[in-house]
Formats: structure tokens, sequence, C-alpha cells
């Protein structure tokens, strides 16, 4: 396999000025050869590492003890870098680090091909590697993190002794977690407010003249605003080259692609299954609130604009709605509003078909990831779609937790993750209250998954309840069954308790 890109001799090129940093922007391609079992090793392993990103930040708080310890041991495990110093001494059986940091660069230029190719696929991309660069610069010293600014040429002014000393006490009370000490020991430096505007946004920073002071610990928020700007423009320039499904030799990485980037829930074994008479009953057991908040909506109103339609109709595909039947739902409900059959038939039929690939460029769409719904635009007035835990004013979303009967501590706990902008934890934690289970056992990244978990557990709790009533009718014919222990028959007894509080409707 070999990387396009300037011709360049890699021969008596030093290891030190190739790979002589941990950390990468990932600016020159790969310019050497290297074997497809190599290829398909390098992109099976990283999108090892990206799923874990993933599933760590659905699961815990980022940059938690928790997140970084697992990080750094699936690190370990995949043999990718983490010292800072470059040699080429292998530790017994072990890899050097100047292989662990060839393939973390080659990796990288390997998943790009394959993920530049949609609009999700680039925006999941972008967001694990800018989830792995924030824990690796994080992970590097006050000197190593100086040193990859300078050879990034990201010259930010720091700001001198002098002028820390005279803005002392504005840098202690502008800026989190400082004390007069930290502020003398810790460089600061002088960076426009645009380039800033999430530390400004959250005031962690002093504004002064147009420029904002930022402190050493936060310059990573700079550095991966730049980061995400040039890994978007790379993608998108990819992805102008040409996909590379039509290269046979990346035909490796489509065989084991998608067992690591997730279902794919356009695809449904099970498509038909649900009915239209269902939705109702299902909608306020197996929704995520995204998706209930949508129904309660269209059941009231009669009617969703684009965005609304587009996020609820293609999870209604996902659930394993025909196309038929998407189209008697939707023509039943708009024509109890203002809209008529003759007029659905004519503005919004073709929309419904065109979802299901029946129109236009005939493009089979996936239903919305939870990383779509909370990114995309948010929804202004008149509009429900979205993600109602980043979305919502906090007190419209307390009550509405409050109506669908979550416990007031619940909702604390959902509030707190909320606050600190943990959204995929905070639905994670209402899937949990509203199930009965203190761990939901999966990373949610996907409506349709909150959906088919839900699902599982009610299936589960449906067979529990159908022995239980078995057991019971045991008791009274005994001619026909063995009659349970005492113990058997108790436990029993508390298993049906659980399970009718779990049924009753809302």
């Amino acid at each position: 396999m070999l990387f396009s890109g300037r011709s360049k001799k890699l021969i008596g090129s030093s290891q030190n000025d190739l790979y002589d940093h941990c950390l990468q922007f990932y600016g020159q391609p790969p310019l050497e050869n290297i074997s497809l079992t190599e290829f398909e090793t390098f992109a099976v392993e990283r999108l090892k590492l990206l799923k874990t990103v993933e599933n760590l930040g659905v699961s815990y708080m980022k940059n938690s003890e928790q997140y970084v310890m697992r990080l750094k041991a699936e690190f370990s495990n995949l043999n990718f870098p983490l010292k800072t110093e470059l040699g080429d001494r292998k530790v017994q059986g072990g890899t050097s680090e100047y292989e662990k940091r060839r393939k973390d660069h080659i990796s990288h230029f390997i998943l790009r091909l394959a993920y530049c190719q949609t609009e999700d696929l680039r925006r999941w991309f972008i967001q694990q590697e800018i989830d792995l660069f924030r824990y690796r610069f994080g992970d590097l010293t006050s000197k190593h993190k100086t040193d990859f600014l300078h050879k990034n040429n990201l010259k930010y002014e720091t700001v001198s002794a002098e002028e820390k000393k005279s803005l002392k006490d504005k840098l202690i009370t502008s800026s989190y977690g400082l004390s007069g000490i930290t502020v003398e020991e810790y460089d600061f430096y002088k960076v426009p407010f645009q380039d800033a505007l999430d530390l400004v946004r959250t005031r962690k920073v002093y504004l002064l003249a147009g420029n904002a002071y930022i402190p050493h610990h936060e310059i990573v928020t700079i550095v991966l605003n730049d980061f995400r700007t040039r890994l978007s423009k790379a993608l998108a320039v990819s992805n102008k080259i040409g996909a590379p499904s039509h290269n046979n030799q990346c035909s490796p990485l489509e065989i084991h692609f998608h067992a690591y980037v997730g279902q794919d829930y356009s695809i449904q074994k099970n498509i038909g299954k649900i009915s239209l008479e269902q939705i109702d009953a299902l909608s306020g057991k197996s929704f995520p609130l995204c998706m209930r908040h949508l129904h309660k909506a269209l059941r009231e109103n009669h009617h969703l604009r684009h965005g609304g339609r587009m996020q609820y109709g293609l999870f209604l595909k996902g659930i394993g709605l025909t196309l038929e039947q998407a189209l008697q739902f939707w023509r039943s409900e708009f024509v109890k509003g203002k809209v008529d059959a003759d007029k659905f038939d004519k503005a919004y039929a073709y929309s419904v078909r065109h979802m299901f690939g029946k129109e236009g460029k005939r493009t089979d769409y996936t239903p919305y990831s939870c990383m779509k719904v909370i990114l995309s635009n948010p929804p202004s007035q008149g509009d429900y779609h979205g993600c109602p835990f980043r979305h919502s004013d906090p007190e419209l979303l307390k009550q509405k937790l409050q109506n669908y009967k979550v416990s007031p501590s619940g909702i604390n706990q959902i509030l707190e993750l909320v606050k600190g902008m943990h959204y995929q934890l905070a639905c994670q934690k209402y899937f949990e209250l509203t199930h009965n289970v203190e761990d939901a056992g999966f990373s949610l990244n996907h409506p349709n998954q909150y959906f088919t978990e839900s699902q599982k557990l009610l299936d589960g709790g449906r067979e529990i309840k159908k022995e239980v009533d078995m057991s019971q009718r045991s008791q009274e014919n005994p001619a026909n069954m063995t009659r349970p222990s005492q113990a058997n028959s108790k436990q029993a007894h508390e298993e049906m308790g659980d399970l009718d509080s779990f049924f009753q409707d809302e």
C-alpha cells in the first residue's frame, strides 16, 4: 500500500526527524509502502481504540480517574504511544516507541480514508479523535506541551512575569482553580479572544484589549479547536479524492469496518413487525426522551417541521416501520391538523418515500445517532427536534422528567450530568431510572439502540412474568406440575410485584 503525496525518500531520514513527538497533528501523510496485512492490523486496532474512547466517553466522566485509567490500559494493550521520549529500545517481547508512533500516524490516515465518506462518519471520527487528542495532550508534561506548540507553529504570546504580576488579582479571579502561587509558577498565553470562544463563553479566562489570557492548563481548548479545524478540512479533501470502497487495496478494512462502527439501523431484520397501534404504548416504555418528546408533540399538534420529521421518521423506520406504514402514520396524523389528504400527498409524501430511498438519489437514510442529534442545528421556536438533555432549559427538562414520574433524586442525578454536558450519560441514566435497573449494561450512542435495549429488558421481563404465572397455576393445579418450594414461591411473588409496577402504564 503506497500513500500518495509528494515524492520523498525515507531512506537515511532519522527516526527523530520522522516522529520527534509522541503527539501529532497528522499534517503530513505517510509516504512509505506497507503490506496489506499491516494495513488491516493498523486499521482494526485504531478502530478498537476509537470505539473504546467512545464507550468510555458515555460510561464515565471524561478525564475522570476511571476514564483515564481505562484509556491508558487500552493504549498499552494496543501498543499506541504514551512516552514522550523517543528511542528504539524495545521492552523484551514488546514494541519500540518509534514503531508505536509510526502505527499511530499510519492508522490515523487509513481511517481518514474510511471515515471521509459520509457526514455521519466524519462527525464520529472527528469527535473520537478529538477526545483521544485531549487525553493525550493532558497527559503531557508542561515542557512537552510547550515543545508540541513550538513544533506545530502555534506561537502564542507568553505573558511576561511583569505583566502577570500587574494582573495577578484579575487573573486569579477570572481563571478557574488558580491561586497566587500558581499564577507566578504557571505560564499564561495571550490569545485573540475569537480563538478562545469556548473559554470566554464559560468565563474561564481574563479578557483585556481583545485578548484572552489563557492559563497553561486551559491551552488544550485552543489546541483542540485548531486540531478540529485541520482534521475537518482534511476529511473534506479526502472525500473529494474518492471513497476507498472502490479501491480493492482497502478490502481488508471493509471486511472489519462495520464490526467497529456500530450497527447500521437502516438495515432492519424485523422490518414490518411493529404495528401502528403499538406506537403509543412503545413511546411511553421504550422511546428515548428525544423521540418521546417528538411523538408527544406530533400527537398534540398533528404536525412536525422538517427537522422533527426527519429525526422521528428515520427513528420509526429504524424500529421496523415499513414505507406503507410510515405513509399511513404521517398522513393520518397530519390530516387531523390543517393538512388535507391531497395536500399531504403533494407536499409531504415525497419526503417520507425519500427517507426510505424511493425518491431522489435513492439513498437508504440511516436513523440519526446521538452525536448527530446533539450536534445538529438546535431547535428554534416551534421545533421539537434535537436532544432534550442538550437543548432544553433545565427547568423545562425538570418538569418533563417529573411528568414522566422520574424520582426527585433521579432528576437531580440527570440534571448534574446535563450541567457537566454529559448528555448521553444523562440519557443513559434516564434509561436506568425508567427501567428500574442499576446499570444499563451498555454504552448509549444511538436512539435506536435505546429502543432495542429497552425491548430486550421488556421481553426478558415478560418471560419472567410468564414463568411466575405458570408457577401460580401449578399451585392451583398440582396434578399437572410440581409444586414450587415455599422459598421459590416467595421469590416469584416478589418478582411479580416488581414486574406489575414495571409494566404499569404511565
